[in-house]
């Protein structure tokens, strides 16, 4: 009878030293955020289709913003690449100014939080 538990100790103390201990563990802990983590809440949400339609046709830009309208702007131009030429162009431009007022933005924007960040160090320092 001692053998026979001492064979069994002996199988189950070969089989954790081969099954990686933190390797299981955190596969274990994996498991249990995601089960545990609502991740569907934004999925069930009826009016997500429409929030997003809004944010893409948030500006007033002229420019097609879906596959579809840049499309039906290529057909409605297909005789004429002079004229889709010019389209492109003036699209393009526009794109260009948007983006340039974003990053203009972004840059004031990071540029104030740096000279914030540099002035708490100095006061950091001073204490």
């Amino acid at each position: 009878m001692t053998n026979l538990i001492s064979n069994i100790f002996g199988h189950i103390s070969s089989l954790l030293k081969g099954l990686e201990v933190k390797r299981f563990l955190a596969v274990a802990l994996v498991g249990f955020l995601v089960l545990t983590t609502n991740m569907t809440s934004g999925y069930t949400d009826k009016n997500l289709g429409e929030r997003v339609r809004e944010q893409v046709q948030q500006d007033d830009a002229r420019r097609p913003k879906t596959t579809g309208e840049w499309n039906k702007e290529a057909r409605e131009t297909e005789g004429n690449p002079g004229k889709r030429l010019q389209k492109i162009g003036e699209e393009s431009a526009e794109a260009f100014k948007q983006f340039g007022s974003g990053y203009v933005e972004g840059a004031k924007n990071t540029a104030s939080d740096v000279g914030d960040s540099a002035a708490e160090a100095g006061r950091n320092l001073t204490k």
